[in-house]
């Protein structure tokens, strides 16, 4: 039996830093002498992966910059802890103008939004894109987040149920245009068929829209929904809505855990398993040779300090790490905050980790694995670990910026091309039918 191919998606930053807390004072980064808040680098960006013949471009985002760590913005600045980031949305449509086929991906929470308004954004994307847009649908974890939009953060069932009410609404606005209600009679001066454009008169715990959208049905019927839920909540979520879900799992072992959780909810929600296409994060560093390669990953590693781990984990879990001493075992702790690390971070050998060594191997990938090795050697792990994942492919993460992108396309994809593992050509144009295109 033929393995199964690979779907492929490139995880990017509007900012210095995306996973890799070295990446911005990587002597690469340096050496490629490049501005990250101008456009040309990221449509050069999407230009490499289109290529490459990638699934998409998909862009990571925080409206906030955290001070958890020690109740201080110092360390999230000093160490570029994703801070600062600037708005990745705008960049989709100059990223469109210059590809034709890649898709093109962007978080935005919904917890400081209003559906009408995610709606008609998303819509006009999908438009401007020609039905390559994607939307990374999340909720807001930082309390540093709510309070930029005065407001305080909730709890998870809160956040959830509310993001729920928000997709219920987005997607009734998507369909309140059937797809051939603009019917542009000139000489009988009629535009569109008001009998085919519907009111939605939602009115739910959360919000009231009385509809119809203003933009006309859009390639995709809206955006195609991306997610990256792990906790119970977030698997529904992902499961009822998501085409494609970013999941974070450092062992094969637990990807297959999760991957089994998600593809087994998806009949509760009457989808076929194959709807919703899993993207595990890997974070590849190529050599000549293996040697070589060893010597990039420590140089790579050695670049994070501790702070900056701590500065960035803290965030993440919106929990002060500076309360806890940095030799003893994370694993040991009670804080609901920090329960999720326990199966996250752990040695090879099974052992738990301090809290600083959770910390600097979150500075470093923020637990995405790294694939070390030559560019069969690195085939030959994405071929082993989705063989065990049961996964759809990856989600990957550069450790320099400009050329490790350019260095996964040029080297590793035409090896896994060459084992029939990945496309080696796009056959639709929509993002939807990228993800597909296996099934």
């Amino acid at each position: 039996m033929a393995a199964k191919k690979m779907h492929l998606a490139q995880f990017l930053v509007h900012g210095p830093s995306y996973h890799s807390l070295a990446m911005w004072r990587h002597p690469e980064t340096a050496a490629a002498n490049y501005d990250w808040t101008q456009p040309e680098l990221y449509q050069h960006i999407a230009k490499v992966c289109e290529r490459g013949k990638f699934d998409m471009v998909f862009f990571a985002d925080l409206n906030y910059i955290s001070d958890t760590f020690r109740g201080s913005l110092e360390p999230a600045l000093r160490y570029a802890a994703q801070a600062p980031e600037h708005d990745p949305i705008p960049l989709l449509s100059w990223m469109g103008a210059v590809t034709s086929h890649i898709g093109l991906g962007a978080t935005m929470s919904v917890s400081h939004h209003h559906p009408f308004y995610a709606a008609r954004l998303w819509a006009s994307r999908d438009h401007l894109t020609g039905g390559r847009a994607a939307w990374n649908v999340v909720t807001s974890l930082n309390h540093n987040q709510a309070a930029n939009f005065g407001e305080v953060r909730q709890d998870a069932d809160s956040r959830y149920e509310r993001a729920e009410e928000f997709m219920e609404v987005c997607q009734k606005l998507w369909h309140s245009w059937d797809e051939d209600a603009v019917v542009m009679d000139r000489e009988g001066a009629v535009f569109a068929d008001t009998a085919k454009i519907r009111r939605i008169e939602h009115k739910g715990k959360h919000f009231s829209s009385r509809g119809p959208l203003n933009v006309v049905r859009s390639p995709q019927i809206g955006p195609a929904i991306l997610q990256a839920g792990t906790s119970p909540k977030g698997i529904d979520f992902a499961a009822r809505y998501s085409d494609a879900i970013f999941a974070i799992q450092p062992r094969a072992e637990d990807a297959a855990n999760y991957f089994a959780a998600v593809k087994g909810r998806m009949a509760d929600f009457d989808r076929k398993p194959e709807a919703c296409k899993i993207l595990f994060g890997m974070q590849p560093i190529i050599g000549a040779s293996e040697a070589e390669a060893l010597e990039r990953q420590e140089l790579h590693n050695s670049l994070v300090p501790l702070d900056g781990g701590m500065a960035i984990l803290s965030a993440h879990l919106d929990f002060d790490l500076s309360k806890l001493d940095p030799d003893e075992d994370m694993a040991g702790r009670e804080e609901p905050e920090l329960q999720r690390l326990k199966t996250r971070y752990r040695k090879t050998s099974g052992e738990a980790m301090t809290v600083a060594e959770v910390a600097a191997r979150h500075g470093q990938s923020v637990g995405l694995p790294q694939f070390v090795g030559t560019p069969a050697s690195i085939a030959d792990q994405m071929e082993a670990f989705m063989a065990t994942a049961g996964g759809d492919g990856f989600m990957l993460s550069p450790i320099h910026c400009p050329g490790a992108i350019e260095e996964f396309v040029d080297l590793v994809v035409p090896e896994l091309q060459r084992r029939d593992l990945f496309r080696t050509d796009y056959a639709g144009k929509t993002q939807r039918d990228h993800l597909s295109q296996f099934d």
